[in-house]
């Protein structure tokens, strides 16, 4: 059974920290990438934002009856055949996994054009998820 508290709570938190990331998607890449902190804050939210997208997905999926995905980016791909959201929106979506293994790991240095280009596409793409996980949810309450 979908816990509703818990998903209300993990979309408030992203939603919490969409509204801090957003004056930094704002930014032009110029802006962005004259100032370090820019870079270090974007990725720490982008972490924090994406980590909760993916304990949402884990519990929609295995609350649904399905079993668990076998890794972040499976997190998302895995929201389709449930109706959760379309399935080129989950493709999109799911590349945000490798995303956040980079920063969380620090697998390799992170380019910061890249960063600026995640927290724009974050800042479209994630209200829309939220929007989609909230009538899913609904449907099933």
């Amino acid at each position: 059974m979908i816990d509703v508290d818990l998903v209300n709570r993990k979309m408030a938190l992203i939603l919490g920290d969409l509204q801090r990331l957003a004056p930094l998607a704002e930014k032009e890449r110029e802006d962005f990438l004259s100032a370090y902190e820019n870079e270090l804050i974007a990725e720490r939210l982008l972490e924090r934002i994406i980590g909760r997208l993916i304990d949402v997905n884990y519990h929609l999926i295995t609350e649904s009856g399905a079993p668990p995905p076998s890794d972040y980016y499976e997190s998302f791909l895995r929201l389709a055949p449930l109706k959760i959201v379309p399935a080129d929106f989950a493709t999109r979506l799911a590349a945000c996994a490798g995303l956040r293994n980079r920063i969380a790991h620090e697998y390799d240095e992170i380019d910061p054009t890249l960063v600026h280009d995640a927290i724009r596409s974050t800042a479209k793409d994630i209200p829309e998820y939220l929007r989609l996980v909230r009538a899913f949810v609904e449907r099933q309450s």
